[in-house]
């Protein structure tokens, strides 16, 4: 024997110089509904939900206007005072107003909502 089959011999497991058994016959239509069943759950549990929340999130933005109390991913609740394409200058308090990106509006809150928290 030579030195490297010695030191596979070595480091590798009997089991992987033993001939392997021949496959079982009709085991590609199982693995075939094995793996249709993986990209059913896959779809229905992942991929589905994600496209209805960014459906819904690209119309809260769409319907966002001046006037509307919102919320930023970041927490801070404002009122919106002027709308562009990307972005959206929100009113915090008496002089203090920032422009956020829209994409960064989380949720438009019911009117009056700001006025009922500073009480």
């Amino acid at each position: 024997m030579s030195k490297l089959t010695l030191l596979l011999a070595a480091f590798l497991p009997a089991a992987a110089f033993a001939e392997g058994t021949p496959a079982a016959a009709g085991g590609g239509i199982e693995q075939l509904i094995f793996l249709g069943g993986f990209v059913l759950i896959f779809y229905f549990l992942l991929w589905r939900p994600q496209s209805k929340r960014a459906k819904e999130h690209k119309a809260l933005l769409a319907a966002l206007e001046k006037g509307s109390e919102v919320v930023t991913s970041g927490g801070i609740l404002g009122r919106v005072t002027k709308v562009t394409d990307d972005f959206a200058i929100i009113k915090v308090t008496d002089g203090v107003e920032f422009p956020v990106q829209k994409q960064a509006v989380s949720a438009v809150l019911p009117k009056g909502t700001i006025k009922s928290i500073n009480e």
